[in-house]
């Protein structure tokens, strides 16, 4: 590396020993446990990601114990978490890494980059922090302080801009401490180059800045796309039957795969009570109930995705007897064993103010 850009690297990890977070995942060099941490950081902050990995990592401490894990558990062990996917990903390359390589974690860039949900960022991560190999990893943290640094405008959403920056930082890469830099830029830009109202007073790469200099700091790093939000409308039905209660996997390919949840009607706004009496989906799904009671109508519930923001309301109601086609479509349940299944975000908010739905063996509790 030239000495003009020694002086980034050298900087920042001056300021990572002095200012740094004691972390877990920093203690160990354990390509697992990095893996694991990598894994939910990707679209968790870490204050929030914290307690979570230290309960995964406690039932699932090792690989082999993953891989012979059931999906249903691993999933809630990852409820609340969001982006499930994750979790699915995580359970499979589990069982990849059983299969293809012996129950031990690889040991190469390229084969860290063959696991299911594994791509470059990550892999250059657990290679750079479990083995110190010279592989630079680039996160939206590093992305923030190399495009400030070099006043870099290059879109980060684009394959051009990517590669742009994939040689920024393979060039300020310190290659005899690879572990230390990555650790170091990217605390940096999670702790001090931050995406609003950066400490630039107290920034040690200040004089070297030249998005300081120029007065960009506050317009970079720069996005080509943006984000188009679909809402959607859901109503759910809370089917009771006595001490008992219905609900379903969700195994479409749409948000929350492999979890649980109730009955569902979605439409192009919440019902109001007639029009859930008149909606035909609630009538054939009902059709040979003999009693139904309808008991309440919930608050709407708001619930932000990344690409989408929904809007739901709770129905409860309560029916005598159930029905053969019922407990074909769904499966039925006391009410105080929905803690055994991972459910969505969204419907543990509406279960947590229910009297009649036992959430105290919640694992997030």
């Amino acid at each position: 590396m030239p000495e003009s850009l020694q002086i980034y690297s050298r900087n920042m990890q001056k300021w990572f020993v002095e200012n740094h977070r004691e972390l877990p995942w920093r203690e160990t060099k354990d390509p697992y446990k990095i893996w694991i941490s990598e894994i939910i950081l990707q679209q968790t902050r870490v204050n929030q990601g914290y307690d979570y990995y230290l309960r995964f990592i406690e039932r699932f401490p090792d690989i082999k114990t993953l891989a012979t894990a059931d999906e249903t558990e691993v999933l809630r062990f990852w409820q609340g978490l969001g982006y499930y996917s994750r979790a699915r990903n995580l359970h499979f390359a589990a069982r990849q890494i059983v299969e293809y390589f012996g129950g031990i974690f690889p040991d190469t860039f390229s084969d860290v980059l063959k696991l299911k949900g594994v791509g470059v960022y990550t892999a250059a991560a657990v290679c750079s922090f479990a083995y110190n190999q010279p592989v630079a990893a680039v996160d939206g943290n590093v992305y923030r302080v190399l495009a400030r640094l070099f006043d870099e405008s290059a879109p980060i959403d684009t394959a051009e801009g990517q590669k742009i920056f994939a040689n920024l930082a393979a060039e300020i890469l310190d290659k005899h401490s690879p572990s230390a830099h990555n650790q170091s830029i990217m605390e940096f830009g999670a702790l001090l180059c931050v995406p609003v109202s950066p400490d630039c007073n107290n920034c040690v790469l200040q004089d070297h800045c030249q998005a300081f200099a120029k007065k960009t700091v506050d317009s970079l790093p720069v996005k080509a796309k943006k984000t188009k939000v679909v809402e959607r409308f859901f109503n759910y039905i809370i089917i009771n039957e006595k001490e008992n209660i219905f609900i379903k996997k969700r195994i479409e390919k749409d948000i929350w795969r492999g979890l649980y949840d109730f009955p569902l009607i979605e439409s192009g706004k919440l019902f109001s009570k007639n029009e859930f009496l008149e909606n035909e989906q609630v009538k054939n799904l009902l059709r040979d109930v003999e009693k139904i009671f309808v008991n309440n109508f919930s608050a709407t519930y708001k619930h932000i995705l990344t690409h989408r923001k929904i809007f739901a309301q709770f129905i409860e109601i309560e029916i005598a007897p159930s029905s053969k086609a019922l407990e074909k479509q769904y499966i039925k349940i006391k009410h105080s064993d929905i803690a055994n299944f991972p459910l969505p975000r969204l419907i543990d908010k509406y279960l947590c103010g229910c009297k009649q739905f036992n959430r105290a063996e919640d694992i997030r509790r």
